[in-house]
């Protein structure tokens, strides 16, 4: 009689999947994904190697799906931060949304260099680089939706809305790689993020500074203090 997988297997088999990955992402937030070797990972969630293979046929197919989970989050964040928010003023939405979905992105890659490393820059198994174009895709979809409604609503310049999403992008990734690069100075437990908080500060505002300014936005002139 062949073997039927109950629903209580399936469960129990789901978690230790995600047991497994959860180790994975914590391994990759340390060390990077160069870290990630599949006897860590078993060293660390408490299992044989051959027991990794079981849930993961590849080591391509471990390092891809610890990606997608961990990309997840990041996504989940930037998007949140993009959309309309009851006290966005109503003729800056478009500034709000954006500094917001700018903000989040740069500031969590900083205060999580060595994951973000990973993430957006790290050499690593080419069906990685795969999952980082499909990302990108989906960054460059939520900064279009906010310049979009910004042309819409007239706060923005007409333009190619697809293109300065996707440049926005490109151009957040390029800003943060110095700061975020493991060969940086002035880094934190060996990692190239800024340790000083005004010079996280600083460095987010400049990305910021130039995204607004790459979208044609309007931005309120400060009061003088």
């Amino acid at each position: 009689m062949p073997y039927r997988e109950t629903p209580a297997t399936r469960a129990a088999r789901e978690r230790k999947r995600e047991a497994l990955l959860d180790a994975a992402r914590t391994i990759v937030a340390e060390r990077g994904f160069a870290g990630a070797s599949v006897q860590a990972l078993a060293s660390r969630a408490g299992v044989s190697t051959g027991g990794v293979y079981s849930y993961f046929p590849t080591k391509a197919d471990l390092l891809v799906a610890v990606f997608r989970q961990a990309v997840d989050v990041e996504l989940d964040a930037v998007r949140a931060a993009a959309a309309p928010q009851g006290d966005d003023p109503p003729d800056g939405s478009t500034v709000a949304r954006l500094s917001r979905a700018v903000d989040t992105f740069a500031r969590r890659a900083l205060r999580g260099p060595t994951l973000a490393w990973a993430l957006l820059l790290e050499p690593v198994d080419p069906a990685v680089d795969v999952a980082r174009l499909e990302y990108r895709r989906a960054y460059a979809a939520t900064f279009a939706d906010v310049v979009r409604d910004g042309v819409a609503a007239g706060e923005l310049p007409e333009q190619d809305v697809d293109v300065v999403a996707s440049a926005l992008v490109g151009a957040i990734g390029e800003a943060l790689t110095g700061p975020l690069s493991p060969l940086a100075a002035g880094g934190e437990d060996g990692d190239g993020a800024p340790a000083d908080p005004d010079a996280r500060d600083a460095v987010v505002a400049t990305i910021l500074r130039v995204c607004l300014g790459a979208v044609g936005a309007r931005v309120p002139a400060r009061e003088p203090t």
